[in-house]
């Protein structure tokens, strides 16, 4: 069987490591899939626009990023659910600020990867559950977590959402100090690709997802990969335990409607789309 080429995206992050690790045993070859690794350090909002200048064929991104990006005109779909659990966001300020607490921040300077990213969107909607709105030109966007680190030591922003176990090293040394969190209320990440590979290699997206499935799967048959990812994230074993219990992969491609009109409804409850806003086919029906 020639292998097909399919670039896939992701965050370098701890989630993505079934991906990592079947590449490295020869799963994705083994189903005829030659699969391209592109690491975003800019999160979702990098990653949309990588979906819509065809630079990679698929993403692992966050779900509401995805959907308001196809909404406003990604000519990409889902094609799978990838972690079925929330995501965990951490609510983060400087060393050196004088913010306290959660409460305090909605006043604040933000920073954010990018207009439309994770960190951008979860403001906002974390503000609206809360009672508040938050202004436009109180977000900084600072790129990435190096470019956050910087920032919030500088005191340029004040608060920035992030990972809350990609951050806790940072928290640990004194770098960050967590106020709060902010749990994604529906499944944090899915697998989308461009409508251009799905018309042209169905067979090979299938496929790729089949082999994610499977490592995902294993993944979470057995505690022996917890000392695994510590050790190549960087982080404290009794941390990457919490988070690996707390954590569940998608091992079918299913997605539900149900969750997807969910992100929807919230999306426009905090303004960032509207009433007016059609929405498309959000996933591959294959």
């Amino acid at each position: 069987m020639q292998s097909k080429t399919i670039r896939l995206g992701g965050v370098p992050e701890h989630f993505n490591l079934p991906i990592h690790l079947a590449i490295e045993n020869g799963s994705f070859e083994q189903r005829g899939v030659n699969l391209e690794w592109t690491t975003f350090k800019g999160g979702t909002g990098q990653m949309t626009k990588a979906l819509r200048n065809g630079e990679v064929d698929a993403c692992i991104l966050l779900t509401e990023g995805i959907i308001k990006d196809v909404i406003a005109g990604n000519q990409s779909q889902i094609v799978s659910g990838y972690v079925n659990t929330p995501l965990i966001w951490g609510v983060h300020t400087g060393a050196k600020n004088s913010l306290a607490s959660h409460q305090e921040i909605y006043k604040r300077q933000y920073g954010i990867s990018r207009f439309g990213s994770g960190s951008h969107l979860m403001a906002i909607v974390d503000a609206t559950a809360n009672g508040h709105k938050i202004a436009k030109e109180q977000f900084t966007i600072i790129k990435n977590l190096d470019g956050a680190l910087e920032s919030l030591e500088s005191l340029s922003t004040d608060v920035f959402y992030w990972e809350k176990f990609t951050t806790k090293p940072y928290v640990d040394n004194g770098q960050l100090r967590r106020v709060g969190q902010f749990v994604t209320p529906w499944p944090c990440f899915v697998v989308a690709a461009t409508k251009d590979i799905l018309d042209r290699e169905p067979e090979s997206i299938i496929r790729m997802l089949r082999t994610i499935h499977d490592s995902c799967d294993r993944f979470m048959q057995t505690d022996e990969f917890i000392p695994v990812v510590a050790d190549r994230y960087g982080q404290q074993v009794k941390d990457v335990e919490r988070w690996y219990h707390a954590t569940e992969w998608a091992i079918h491609g299913w997605v539900s409607d149900k969750m997807l009109r969910s992100v929807v409804h919230n999306l426009r409850v905090a303004d960032i789309i509207t009433d007016k806003d059609e929405v498309p086919e959000l996933v591959w029906r294959r």
